[in-house]
């Protein structure tokens, strides 16, 4: 069975929509940005998303968060292709599947600050609008939707593992069309939270670099319509995922990549192909030691030293629930007519190789295949061992 990608909507720190991500991805300009606003004035490089996001006015209360409102941004960009699904199938037909981290625990630390200052919460404040369900359930209210509707929350690999659920869910006959990603916002929280833990960089995050120093936080969304049937645009094919657990720490990999050499292994072997037969690799790439080691060593030994790799992270930041949704969206941006050549998501670095780490095929700016990009892998390891892949493929 296939499972088309037949419309995507993204917006990160790049921009909002298609033009504009693709326009400063290939030039190379980064969407990270110095900001004090989530880091309680300590300033720190940020993948805020830019500009005004749609209003959330109509919402019930508890679902008015600046998540749900990324959310709306990235549906905006493909609510006809949903709409008409939804008129072709029923709503009963139509599912939402999600990856998130953070959901609207913005508003609870809003909340709780004016708690401190007058003692009260905001009147139309409700605990609920930090659930983790909540952007499911936000959209297939928005759209009118009654098929399956929930949330996928495992860290980093949040979004791949939404993918693949809305895969088994149209394999299964439950659903005609599911509209599927990820979405996570910035809050103070998160940021407190992984400098707490020493992974946040207090410059641009440098992946594969012997002077990579960790993560810089971002935000967005990327949201896709699937179904089994290809629509009248590009045929993106979400050709195989792997899903693993190793459960080596909390919050680092295991050394050896075990976990996350099954996870690519088994994406290859659901899409019925080999290592050779990959165009280019989007790398999880956090630019934390740890995970660039471990990483790169994985996918040395896979794939070789040859294949074309980058991560896209110097340019979104880590939208954590989002990235692997975002990530997979700048690689289905890629595999349209609209890039006959092959050009390449670029590799941004400072260049000073790490003589302990393989030496891979990092992407330089400007670089191409030189022709059409048929096949490419994304990967995203999470905190708890969490690990997942994808293969996104296009025939024709």
């Amino acid at each position: 069975m296939n499972f088309y990608l037949n419309a995507c909507g993204i917006t990160c720190a790049l921009g909002d929509g298609h033009e504009q991500v693709k326009t400063r991805l290939y030039a190379g300009r980064t969407g990270v940005v110095s900001s004090t606003r989530w880091s309680a004035g300590r300033e720190l490089p940020l993948g805020e998303v830019p500009g005004e996001l749609p209003s959330v006015a109509h919402l019930p209360p508890h679902q008015r968060s600046r998540n749900n409102a990324l959310a709306l941004a990235a549906l905006a960009q493909i609510r006809p292709a949903v709409e008409a699904a939804i008129a072709r199938h029923g709503a009963e037909r139509v599912g939402v599947v999600i990856g998130t981290s953070t959901s609207g625990i913005g508003e609870t630390e809003q909340a709780l600050m004016r708690h401190a200052i007058d003692g009260g919460l905001p009147p139309d404040f409700h605990y609920s609008v930090q659930e983790m369900g909540s952007p499911a359930e936000m959209l297939a209210r928005e759209l009118g939707l009654k098929g399956p509707a929930y949330v996928h929350s495992s860290a980093c690999s949040s979004s791949a593992k939404a993918l693949a659920s809305a895969a088994r869910l149209i394999r299964m006959g439950l659903c005609d069309a599911v509209l599927t990603g990820g979405v996570d916002s910035l809050c103070a929280f998160t940021v407190a939270g992984f400098a707490a833990l020493e992974s946040v960089s207090t410059a641009q995050c440098n992946p594969m670099s012997v002077n990579r120093k960790g993560i810089n936080i971002g935000e967005g969304a990327a949201l896709f319509l699937m179904s089994a049937e290809a629509g009248d645009a590009s045929p993106v094919r979400l050709m195989g995922w792997g899903e693993t657990s190793d459960g080596h720490h909390m919050s680092a990999p295991d050394p050896a990549g075990a976990g996350a050499e099954l996870a690519m292994s088994q994406a290859l072997r659901r899409a019925g192909l080999t290592a050779a037969q990959i165009d280019y690799i989007n790398m999880h790439g956090t630019a934390t030691p740890q995970n660039d080691a471990m990483e790169s060593r994985v996918t040395e030994r896979l794939f070789g030293a040859e294949v074309p790799v980058s991560s896209t992270k110097p340019f979104t930041g880590h939208t954590l629930g989002a990235a692997a949704a975002i990530e997979a969206a700048l690689c289905w941006l890629a595999m349209q007519d609209d890039n006959p050549l092959g050009k390449l998501p670029p590799h941004l670095w400072d260049g000073a190789i790490d003589p302990a780490l393989p030496a891979l095929n990092l992407v330089p700016a400007g670089a191409a295949l030189g022709r059409p990009l048929r096949r490419i892998l994304s990967s995203s390891f999470a905190f708890g061992g969490s690990n997942a892949a994808l293969v996104l493929g296009r025939d024709a």
